[in-house]
């Protein structure tokens, strides 16, 4: 069966699996003082800049949660999207473990806005109300949809101004990047972004996510909050040397330009298709369309995908950095033939 679920579902690139590998050949110190970790943070320091640190966890989960409430207090809370990874699909996580609050807000095809933000700032020094202390946001959104440059500064700026923080959730952000032609830096330290949950999984690695902070003073107590949070991984070079390989010569680039590219196939393919009703635009390698109802079960016989929304046939198709022109022209094909 093929699989148009998730870019989790994707194996691991070879030049990820080679790195891996190679630096299993010895033996090394642990708990990150080994020198994969050391030169994998000197390459993101290559992407960023010197002011920057650095922290390798095991999944975007731990990254959002420790990343976090290393930045909150029990009585601050973090406003969201209502459709936010960590409002809908982290099991609480972030107020188990910080016992902070999410405000979770309406969004516009996975974004949210200043405006709407603006609504759960009135308690802003009521002791009465949850005290909002970050804005989180996805990028690319839980609906595929990307922040412009122009945006992501607008909201951090916002954000700044009074007094507050801004995350970004980055399980898909080289898709972003890609999408958007520009680099990280561009999109997320020039901007003014605090604090990014790096993802790599979804895009060619075996496991492994980075916690990066773009200002140190704010994030001093994000080595115990990684540790307190069972995010310490002593075989930490595992988890480097793969984003050693990952930003070497922008493989990470090479395979999120194609995952969206083959997105962008799939849109153009199923255009002249009238059932098919996309929700948006795609700007990244995730597809949410509207299908017929009697086509779903007939289509995940020889394709696994999700369905968001079973009321209205909503579906969700994920391209992958190894999803081949083939594999989506035989998807497309399937489609018109059960017409």
């Amino acid at each position: 069966m093929k699989m148009f679920a998730s870019d989790n579902n994707s194996g691991v690139h070879p030049k990820i699996l080679e790195a891996i590998c190679d630096c299993n050949k010895e033996h090394v110190l642990s708990y990150g003082d080994d020198l994969y970790t050391k030169k994998a943070i000197e390459k993101f320091k290559e992407v960023f800049g010197e002011e920057i640190e650095v922290y390798f966890v095991a999944n975007g989960t731990g990254a959002n949660v420790i990343g976090l409430s290393s930045l909150l207090r029990p009585f601050e809370g973090v406003i969201c999207a209502d459709t936010a990874h960590i409002n809908v699909d982290e099991c609480g996580a972030i107020e188990r473990f910080s016992g902070s609050k999410l405000l979770q807000i309406p969004h516009h095809k996975g974004k949210i806005t200043i405006d709407n933000i603006k609504k759960v700032l009135h308690g802003l020094g009521d002791e009465h109300h949850t005290q909002p202390k970050v804005i989180s946001i996805s990028q690319v959104t839980e609906f595929g949809t990307v922040y412009s440059i122009k945006e992501l500064k607008e909201l951090a700026d916002f954000a700044h101004e009074n007094k507050l923080l801004l995350h970004v959730d980055g399980s898909r952000i080289s898709n972003a990047a890609a999408a958007l032609g520009c680099s990280f830096k561009e999109m997320l330290k020039d901007t003014g972004v605090d604090l990014v949950s790096f993802g790599g999984t979804k895009n060619g690695m075996m496991y492994g996510e980075a916690i990066i902070s773009f200002n140190p003073e704010l994030s001093k107590n994000l080595k115990y909050a990684r540790k307190q949070g069972m995010q310490l991984l002593s075989k930490m070079r595992f988890i480097a040397t793969q984003f050693i390989a990952f930003l070497e010569k922008d493989l990470w680039r090479q395979n999120a330009a194609q995952a969206n590219s083959m997105a962008k196939l799939l849109e153009e393919e199923l255009k002249s298709v009238t059932e098919v009703k996309f929700l948006s635009e795609i700007q990244s390698n995730m597809i949410f369309a509207e299908i017929p109802r009697e086509w779903i079960e007939k289509l995940q016989e020889r394709y696994y995908f999700y369905v968001v929304d079973e009321e209205t046939s909503l579906v969700r198709w994920v391209t992958s950095y190894d999803t081949t022109k083939e594999e989506v022209m035989d998807f497309v094909g399937y489609i018109k033939g059960i017409k």
